[in-house]
C-alpha cells in the first residue's frame, strides 16, 4: 500500500505530478530553503522512492518503519541531530506519513 500512497501523492517515475501534494510540498520546501530542494529532504527522498516505484526496500512501510532498514537509520540520525526526537515536518515523519497514506507532517 505505501508504494501506491507515494504515487498517489504525486511522486512518480516520470517526476512530480503538477497540482499534486508532491508539487505543493516541493514548492513549500523550495520557498523555505531559499529556492531549492535539498538532497535528503522530504521531497527528494519521496521523489527517489516514486521514481524507483518502491518504498519497502527503504524500510518505510504501511505498518511503520522496519528495524535495521535505511529508514530506521535515517530516523536515528534525525533524532540525534534534534536532541532525541524526530521533528514534525522532518524527513522521516513526512516520508512515513505519506507512505501510510497521510499528507505529511507539514
Amino acid at each position: 500500500m505505501s508504494d501506491q500512497n507515494v504515487h498517489s501523492a504525486g511522486f512518480t517515475s516520470s517526476g512530480i505530478r503538477g497540482g499534486s501534494l508532491a508539487s505543493s510540498m516541493m514548492s513549500q520546501e523550495a520557498r523555505t530553503s531559499g529556492g531549492g530542494v535539498h538532497s535528503g529532504g522530504p521531497t527528494s527522498t519521496l521523489q527517489e522512492m516514486g521514481a524507483r516505484g518502491s518504498t519497502h526496500s527503504s524500510g518505510f512501510t504501511s505498518s511503520g518503519i522496519s528495524g535495521g532498514s535505511p529508514a530506521s537509520h535515517m530516523m536515528s540520525q534525525e533524532a540525534r541531530s534534534h536532541g532525541g526526537g524526530t521533528p514534525r515536518g522532518g524527513t522521516t515523519s513526512t516520508v512515513q506519513s505519506i507512505s501510510m497514506g497521510g499528507k505529511g507532517g507539514r
